[in-house]
């Protein structure tokens, strides 16, 4: 009688091979932490816990893209045998399926702010993680000297965020209008440092004659990279607009600080939503300024950028944030940013009528 055949086992690919495998498996999870919704469960929300969780989930993915970095980067050691590397890539693929599924955990009416930040923290993990595999299944002699250390840096930094998180709608709202705030003065410093940097006399000892030696009495030689008289008058305005910018979220800041409630996510994430655009808007209009200047599109840029300071600025009012008894400030502010429109369209109106 024949002796039985034994079923094959299915073979392992190579290590490498596995950890490329893998890191296509991460990339493919990226879309849908982009755009996936809260799961839907019939268990009440534990603030408390969803925190601990999440916490513990990104320690145990920093730990596990330590373990996967030593074990391929112990050269000149063999690299792990093909059940070993199967182990490891299980492991760290459990790990960011843990922390992804946590953040699913987190219901919309905790607050959009709060749940766009840990997303975007969730996203890092994952996109980091995959960057390592990545780096790691290239081979020694192709892989740049420590570029596996700096890849798993990137995760390390990425999963120490999440201890650092808001803990709540309002303090992420605090966070982002923080930084909207930091955009918006930098913007401001570069128009500043800019009209220093492009004054057309500002090297009129060195530019006293022209090729043909005739005296130009420093006259720029490139009229693209100075500004005109009126140019310069125009921009008075427009930097006033940008320090009103900065002025509106400073304060919007202080209302939702000193006023903000915890469970009033709806309102909080309006005024971020809104207070986001700003930043874009002042980038626009500096970016206008720059010379050759196109007076039309700079009096574009600034209606826009009034156009949402003062939607801003309605949002607050009518939000939670400003009691009828402390919103003063708002019409002084909407007055401002009126008065800089008023005056760049004053400047600008010879330009539209020719």
């Amino acid at each position: 009688m024949a002796s039985a055949i034994a079923p094959a086992v299915p073979s392992l690919a190579p290590p490498l091979e596995q950890l490329r495998h893998l890191a296509g498996e991460l990339r493919m999870l990226l879309p849908g932490v982009r755009v996936g919704e809260a799961r839907e469960t019939t268990k009440e929300f534990n603030q408390e816990t969803f925190w601990t969780r999440l916490d513990e989930a990104a320690v145990k993915v920093s730990r596990e893209a330590t373990t996967l970095t030593e074990v391929f980067s112990r050269l000149p050691l063999p690299l792990p045998s093909s059940q070993e590397a199967q182990r490891l890539c299980e492991q760290v693929r459990a790990a960011i399926e843990a922390i992804i599924a946590v953040y699913y955990s987190l219901p919309k009416d905790r607050g959009i702010t709060l749940r766009k930040l840990v997303r975007s923290t969730t996203l890092d993990i994952v996109d980091g993680m995959a960057q390592l595999v990545e780096v790691l299944s290239i081979t020694p002699a192709q892989s740049p000297e420590n570029s596996d250390l700096i890849s798993c840096n990137n995760v390390w930094a990425a999963c120490q965020q999440v201890p650092q998180l808001p803990r709540d709608d309002k303090a992420a709202a605090l966070l982002m209008l923080t930084k909207s705030v930091d955009l918006v003065t930098d913007a401001h410093e570069e128009m500043k440092q800019a009209m220093e940097e492009c004054d057309p006399y500002c090297d009129l000892l060195n530019d006293m004659e022209d090729d043909n030696g005739d005296d130009v009495l420093g006259r720029p030689n490139n009229q693209d990279v100075y500004w005109s008289e009126e140019d310069q008058e125009l921009i008075i305005p427009c930097l006033a607009l940008v320090r009103a910018s900065k002025a509106c979220l400073k304060k919007i800041r202080i209302a939702v600080a000193e006023n903000g409630k915890k469970d009033q996510v709806a309102q909080l994430d309006d005024i971020v939503d809104i207070s986001d655009e700003i930043s874009p808007s002042v980038d626009d209009l500096a970016l206008s300024i720059y010379p050759p200047m196109c007076h039309p599109t700079v009096r574009i840029s600034s209606a826009k950028l009034v156009s949402v300071l003062k939607k801003a600025l309605e949002i607050t009012k009518a939000s939670h944030v400003t009691p009828q008894t402390e919103d003063s400030w708002i019409p002084l502010l909407i007055d401002a940013v009126d008065h800089c429109m008023d005056r760049i369209k004053e400047l600008t109106q010879n330009e539209l009528e020719l």
